[in-house]
């Protein structure tokens, strides 16, 4: 029997649901998220395999307006990334925010006019949307944008219209031999997931008192018996950052470290010893050596 498989690039502006749509599709975490813009900062690639059909998912940081204090080296690494997504795929879903379009939308609109793979549109989070009666006359506006191989409404959350969205994409997948095992689900290691969850925790905890200056690396990470050693080290600009970080008598790092563990023990299916470190490095967010060096690099 036939089989068809093929390349998906999630794309869209930041916080539009990129992360937790793919999470969705694949029934499982991959994809870190948060209420924060700019949660996704790699291609983060997902797998689904149904029968003949192999599905890649590329998911991509939001691509944001390079200004002020977003035109650091991290979030030109950003935009780079999720646009090397673009090269070479097979078809695009471009997402965005109920009937809101916004100056990133445009840019992410501007940046897929040369691909040449179509471009699934797909409307989230209709779900909050007060005036359902809005949704079908900005979908007549929308159309007039670009075409679109279709316009799909969906609720990345809940699920609402993602198989619908999925039939879309299955559409435009051309004939090919599966490129993954059918029970692999992601090209990234446990290291680098176990990585995103931590700063993911970090990120719904302390919501908008640390900077996006903060990234986390991890320097062990060993199996032994039934127990598996994490090291993670927690790495901020500016010792105020620290300081937030740690919180009062360590009690905002031990609560981080806490919630991190309990999903770190899901990931890998056995109990977890978590170690978290915090240090200042100033500068690693706008140096390309040192975002090279903690794996910020599109090679």
């Amino acid at each position: 029997m036939t089989q068809t498989c093929g390349f998906v690039a999630i794309v869209g502006r930041p916080n539009v649901g990129k992360s937790t749509l793919m999470n969705h599709i694949l029934g499982q975490k991959i994809s870190i998220t948060s209420r924060r813009p700019q949660t996704t900062r790699h291609q983060v690639m997902g797998i689904k395999t149904e029968g003949d059909t192999q599905f890649i998912y590329v998911d991509t940081p939001g691509i944001h307006l390079l200004e002020k204090d977003r035109n650091k080296a991290i979030n030109r690494f950003m935009n780079q990334a999720a646009t090397q997504a673009l090269r070479d795929v097979d078809c695009v879903i471009f997402i965005i925010d109920r009937t809101r379009w916004t100056a990133e939308d445009q840019v992410v609109l501007e940046r897929l006019a040369t691909v040449e793979a179509p471009v699934i549109l797909a409307v989230n989070k209709v779900d909050r949307l007060n005036d359902k009666s809005a949704l079908l006359p900005w979908l007549d506006e929308v159309r007039g944008r670009r075409h679109f191989a279709a316009i799909v409404p969906v609720a990345a959350k809940h699920g609402t219209n993602v198989a619908e969205l999925e039939a879309e994409v299955a559409r435009h997948l051309p004939e090919s031999v599966h490129y993954f095992p059918d029970d692999q689900v992601t090209d990234r290691s446990l290291r680098f997931l176990a990585a995103e969850l931590v700063r993911e925790k970090i990120m719904r905890q302390l919501g908008d008192e640390l900077p996006y200056q903060m990234t986390v690396e991890i320097e062990e990470f060993r199996e032994e018996g039934r127990v598996t050693h994490i090291s993670a080290l927690i790495m901020v600009e500016r010792q105020g950052q620290k300081k937030i970080l740690i919180g009062d008598r360590g009690e905002r790092i031990k609560q981080i470290g806490r919630d991190a563990r309990l999903e770190l023990e899901r990931l890998v299916g056995t109990k977890v010893m978590l170690n978290l470190w915090v240090k200042v490095k100033r500068g690693w967010s706008d140096d390309d050596r040192a975002l090279k060096s903690l794996g910020y690099d599109l090679d």
